[in-house]
């Protein structure tokens, strides 16, 4: 009797430990539920990219917005700088795997209208990375030899090579966007540009270029502000040209063919992002962020020694 009486207590008390596990495991199924619930928060070029093939009216974006973006600019100058040494850090990487025959580069596009800050861009972002590892072209109007050549031709020159990071101040879609505003081509040779361009990106994508494209895109009245900051500041003057008085009265034919550039050359291979360029703290921080992105995507690596470490250790350190 005792012993049935003990055995008794036992599977109670068994009876017990069962239903808290399974109070356990119902608590442990709720959790895995509620994670399993949660997401990972969108990336930030697939927050800005242009769809391959979508229509795109400029006129519906807002170029003071922020998306995914810090609270604040005092938020985004202190998120920017504490991306510089993870820039840095993913710059030196990918310049020491070209050493060991890796072949990727990153390329960044800059486009948008007169003080969008393209070269604000290069200043405050590209200032983050190592100078020896970047390449920086800024494309002026065309020189009369590089008029005798394909449209392609200065661009294909001005390439960033394996381990580095390319930067253009504007690039090969000036040719159809002066080109189309200023009627500089025919409008057919126009039309056939876009199909080129797409060509021409694919086989730098191909070939081991990440190509990331960022549209700087500045309302009409915050352009007018900073003309006139130029005009108030003696040290801006050099900056301002009469000349980017008579582009405004363009403004909307740039807009077009802006959106014209984005709609047909916003491919798998080499996506436009749309940045909106209003706020310049915001700017700087996404297209830092973008960087960030696709450099994490690379994941370069140190290449492994190719010579004996450790013999080299022993003949250092039997100096005497």
């Amino acid at each position: 009797m005792a012993k049935a009486k003990k055995d008794g207590k036992s599977a109670k008390k068994d009876g017990r430990s069962a239903k808290e596990d399974g109070k356990g495991a119902k608590k442990r199924g709720k959790g895995a539920k509620k994670d399993a619930g949660k997401t990972a928060p969108p990336r930030l070029g697939d927050l800005l990219r242009i769809p391959e093939g979508e229509r795109v009216d400029l006129s519906s974006y807002d170029a003071a917005a922020t998306p995914a973006g810090p609270a604040d600019k005092l938020a985004g100058l202190a998120a920017t700088a504490r991306m510089g040494e993870r820039l840095a850090d993913l710059q030196e990487r990918l310049y020491a795997a070209s050493t060991a025959g890796d072949r990727r580069r990153v390329l960044l596009v800059l486009q948008g209208m007169d003080t969008s800050g393209k070269g604000g861009t290069v200043k405050h972002v590209i200032g983050l990375f190592n100078p020896s590892g970047c390449r920086i072209k800024a494309f002026k109007a065309p020189t009369s030899e590089e008029q005798n050549h394909p449209f392609l031709w200065r661009v294909m020159k001005a390439l960033p090579q394996p381990g580095e990071i390319g930067i253009f101040d504007r690039s090969h879609y000036e040719d159809v966007l002066i080109a189309r505003v200023r009627e500089l081509v025919p409008r057919s040779q126009l039309g056939r540009r876009y199909g080129q361009i797409n060509r021409f990106e694919k086989s730098l994508a191909d070939d081991g270029v990440t190509v990331v494209k960022c549209f700087l895109h500045i309302s009409y009245a915050q352009q007018r502000r900073r003309l006139l900051e130029r005009l108030d500041n003696p040290d801006k003057h050099w900056k301002f040209n009469p000349g980017d008085i008579e582009e405004r009265a363009l403004w909307p034919a740039y807009q077009e063919a802006y959106e014209l550039a984005l709609e047909r050359c916003s491919t798998e291979a080499a996506p436009w992002h749309l940045i909106p360029a209003d706020r310049k703290w915001y700017r700087n921080w996404a297209i830092s962020k973008l960087l960030l992105e696709h450099l994490e995507s690379l994941d370069p690596k140190y290449p492994a020694a190719d010579f004996d470490v450790e013999e080299s250790r022993k003949r250092l350190l039997s100096e005497g």
